[in-house]
């Protein structure tokens, strides 16, 4: 199948097979790794990419489910540098072995996209398809607090 994909603002186009999965077209065909493959089954959020500005599981999401639309992985995050919020997980320690960070990360702008002053029960509804194993989610809801604080005075998205 023939699919049509703004990739991290980047135009492409792409002859798959239907089976294909968003997940396997980023890592394999465009080689953008940071959308990580965690559980395969949408459970753990590792594979989190913005579909039109929404997050969605990149592992369960079909390539030709994607065609036409806009995705932006964690590469293409600060085009022109580091995302508020890749600064602030940086600054608040919100990550120790990193696998789950980027799903993190792209969740957290889609919360901060729909609600730029959320509280920590915002923050932890929006965040509960990500799994960590390692910082106890202490520091990731304060990344993001900080972030959205830091974007609310301005911080370039």
């Amino acid at each position: 199948m023939k699919i049509a994909l703004k990739i991290n603002n980047t135009p492409q186009s792409f002859d798959i097979e239907p089976r294909t999965l968003l997940v396997d077209l980023l890592r394999d065909h465009c080689h953008l790794t940071g959308t990580h493959v965690g559980c395969d089954t949408s459970q753990c959020g590792c594979c989190t990419v913005l579909k039109d500005g929404v997050s969605i599981k990149a592992c369960t999401t079909l390539a030709v489910q994607a065609d036409e639309s806009s995705i932006t992985t964690i590469e293409g995050l600060g085009q022109n540098g580091l995302h508020p919020v890749q600064v602030a997980f940086a600054q608040c320690h919100a990550l120790q072995c990193g696998f789950c960070t980027p799903g993190m990360i792209m969740s957290s702008v889609d919360l901060l996209r729909k609600n730029p002053d959320p509280s920590d029960e915002d923050i932890m509804t929006a965040l509960e398809g990500n799994l960590c194993r390692c910082t106890g989610y202490v520091n990731i809801v304060a990344a993001v607090r900080k972030a959205a604080a830091q974007m609310r005075m301005g911080a370039s998205a």
